[in-house]
């Protein structure tokens, strides 16, 4: 049987950087900013990761941006002003007002690295990754240690498909100890194109610990159970990823793999059509279904 389990691309979670902030009065009132967006979702449970996550969400906001653009008439020759705004309107998907952003960012603080690799995972966002490319390369040579921009780079590489790089990269970040789950989840995913899924095992279960709230990373590391025909540690973690985001073909056609392993046609059938109703164009799940109505 051939494998139709994948997993969704971790590569932009959690990727902007505001960085620190240059006047005590500009980060006071992005933090009040940010908890004043906060309080308006609702809390439904006191893991810290959710916590962080529904901060995430608050910094894309307009009441955010708002109070970020009333900072920044206040200050407007400070470059991180533009730096935490262009995160915030990056976070909410205005890409040409992050990119104006973090240009004048960068034009008032040529050094801001910070700033560099935030413009990349936009100008990477836009379909520009020449330009993305550049920028993460000079926010390597004005911080040589910064791990956001070796994983953003090493995204770059993995995507074109130079994974030697990519992993150069990812290595790098890991070297630099990063606690950023997107490093080990990536790195994983090259250890398992290179079917090497003990490694990749391990680094996914690093990814877990570091963003336990993410479903990615149960998919990436389920994917190699199925390839080790450990089934049974797979099928609990597509379930894990499917109760943490239900929304993602790729959990559910996932879950329907194990089944149809599993001789049980019926609920692989359920499972990777509720895939295609997520996604209809998703072909893993499509070629999945065909095979066990036509084995039915």
């Amino acid at each position: 049987m051939t494998s139709t389990a994948r997993t969704a691309d971790f590569s932009e979670h959690t990727s902007f950087k505001p960085g620190r902030a240059s006047k005590r009065n500009f980060a006071l009132a992005s933090m009040l900013a940010v908890a004043g967006a906060l309080t308006l979702s609702s809390c439904t449970t006191a893991d810290t990761s959710n916590d962080m996550m529904r901060v995430e969400r608050a910094q894309g906001s307009e009441q955010n941006i708002a109070s970020l653009s009333a900072v920044i008439s206040a200050n407007p020759s400070d470059p991180e002003g533009y730096n935490v705004r262009g995160s915030a309107y990056g976070r909410a998907g205005e890409f040409r007002r992050a990119l104006a952003d973090f240009n004048k960012a960068i034009e008032l603080n040529p050094r801001f690295y910070q700033a560099y690799a935030n413009r990349a995972l936009v100008e990477r966002n836009m379909g520009d990754q020449s330009a993305a490319q550049s920028d993460y390369n000079m926010a390597l040579q004005l911080n040589p240690r910064y791990d956001v921009a070796f994983i953003g780079r090493g995204n770059l590489y993995r995507q074109a498909g130079q994974l030697d790089q990519a992993f150069a990269d990812f290595n790098k970040a890991i070297e630099l100890d990063t606690t950023d789950p997107r490093a080990y989840h990536n790195r994983g995913l090259i250890y398992q194109a290179r079917k090497q899924h003990a490694q990749a095992i391990e680094d996914f279960s690093t990814a877990i610990s570091l963003s336990p709230s993410a479903p990615e990373p149960y998919n990436g590391r389920g994917i190699s159970y199925v390839a080790t025909n450990d089934d049974d540690n797979a099928f609990a973690d597509f379930n894990t990823a499917i109760n943490l985001n239900g929304k993602i073909a790729e959990s559910w056609a996932n879950q329907a793999l194990v089944y149809e392993r599993r001789g049980d046609k019926a609920k692989a059938a359920k499972s990777y059509g509720h895939a295609l109703s997520l996604d209809s164009k998703y072909e893993p799940a499509r070629a999945g279904l065909a095979r066990v109505k036509t084995a039915g």
